[in-house]
């Protein structure tokens, strides 16, 4: 057993350690009892400031130990050969690893984009150009191997656990299909004023049944979810600026959801609208739960749209086990520094939470619509990231969406580069 000696045992320095050790099946106690610790003959460490004789020390700053959100002069220095945050010019990879699962900097931040969300270009991870790195899980590697250098571990690295988990969002479930009258209606003269006469053929065609709907893709998904394990989220709000499904009441889409639900696990994609409101995301996930008869357990935000501590307490809330919207719009990578299903941490009431978040690595959008890369060059960075997930351990999630996986309009020529994600192994 690893002892370790801390000044106080904090639910952070618990958080933290359990990342480290924990999850590596490294069997640690902490104590602040500076005499058992002293006297202690087996494999032990200090945390602290405090001084014993011929033990090994990493000196912490404050954060593990502070009771509130705190302002730090950061930087980045080594530690063991590996890139790491200094907290007012001190090093310290307890508290870099804290940093980033905690999400601390969205806590503090004002900047945001257009939809109020906390950009991933101001963040911390893509300053240091650490973004496509697992580096919570890099720095906790480098902590064990220090103390293996030093003696104080005996156990060797053990392989990390790694997963391949593919999920959808259904923001549209059809292009043309199942609109009514009134939405078609303004959809057709909309595209008559803009002169889209293709749009205007296709969905007559739709219409018609000489063309399948460019957005229902739903055979692949299901056939995948017979390979690999999947998740699917689901929009149902009313229809508004920036949530414009088909209505829940459609029997149609109903009917799909029923069926789908039968195969694979789906969950609740909470509106934009839903965001910050109680009544709302219950409304939403009732109206899942009712169309699938069963318990809805899991989310992702609409447009990833994650306010840090009001989102993640709102789920809580309506008692959401698992949540899928950890990861950046803007750029790609990892937003919590580690691929692996991680329990939330409220900074707000400084304390672990049993909402397990599952962060992702890209979304499909991000390649193409924000980065502007060709289907080539996203096969190339999905690799990279793949590679990172494989080394270090977690679920190689992913975001693709169904009209996007068609190779229709935009995403013509991007089935190859879904194709390829989930072919990776």
């Amino acid at each position: 057993m690893l002892l370790v000696y801390v000044d106080q045992i904090s639910e952070r320095v618990q958080y933290t350690f359990d990342f480290v050790f924990k999850e590596r099946e490294i069997a640690y106690l902490l104590t602040n009892d500076f005499v058992k610790f002293d006297q202690y003959k087996e494999s032990k460490f200090n945390y602290s400031e405090r001084f014993f004789e011929e033990t090994v020390q990493i000196k912490p700053v404050s954060l593990l130990f502070d009771k509130t959100i705190e302002n730090y002069g950061i930087t980045k220095n080594l530690f063991h050969n590996e890139e790491c945050l200094c907290f007012n010019q001190r090093v310290d990879p307890f508290a870099s690893i804290f940093y980033i699962l905690s999400r601390m900097e969205e806590y503090t931040t004002i900047k945001t984009d257009k939809f109020g969300r906390f950009e991933g270009k101001n963040s911390v991870l893509y300053r240091f150009a650490w973004n496509e790195k697992t580096v919570c899980d890099r720095w906790a590697i480098a902590i064990i191997l220090f103390l293996i250098s030093k003696g104080v571990i005996k156990e060797s690295l053990k392989k990390p656990k790694f997963s391949i988990l593919p999920t959808f969002d259904i923001d549209n479930a059809f292009a043309y299909k199942n609109k009514g009258i009134i939405r078609t209606a303004f959809a057709t003269l909309k595209d008559i004023l803009l002169g889209r006469s293709r749009r205007i053929l296709e969905r007559q065609r739709v219409q018609i049944g000489l063309m399948k709907d460019p957005y229902d893709t739903f055979d692949s998904i299901e056939k995948l979810n017979r390979e690999l394990e999947i998740r699917v989220f689901w929009l149902l709000g009313e229809f508004s600026k920036f949530d414009r499904n088909i209505s829940f009441r459609n029997s149609k889409q109903r009917k799909l959801i029923k069926k789908l639900s039968k195969e694979l696990t789906i969950g609740i994609h909470p509106s934009f609208k839903s965001n910050g409101s109680d009544f709302h995301l219950f409304s939403e996930i009732n109206r899942l739960e009712e169309i699938i008869d069963k318990r809805v357990f899991c989310s992702r935000q609409h447009f990833l749209f994650l306010k840090l501590p009001q989102t993640y307490q709102i789920l809580i809330g309506q008692e959401i086990s698992d949540d899928f919207t950890m990861g950046f719009a803007d750029i790609l990578g990892f937003r919590m520094g580690t691929a692996r299903p991680t329990k939330w941490f409220d900074l707000s009431k400084n304390c672990i939470t049993d909402l397990i978040i599952h962060p992702f690595a890209f979304m499909d959008g991000t390649l193409n619509e924000y980065l502007k890369l060709t289907p080539e060059e996203a096969k190339q960075k999905i690799t990279e990231l793949f590679s990172e997930v494989k080394n270090y351990g977690g679920e190689f999630s992913f975001i693709w969406h169904n009209e996007t996986i068609g190779d229709y309009g935009i995403w013509k020529g991007w089935k190859s580069v879904f194709e390829w994600s989930i072919s990776l192994n």
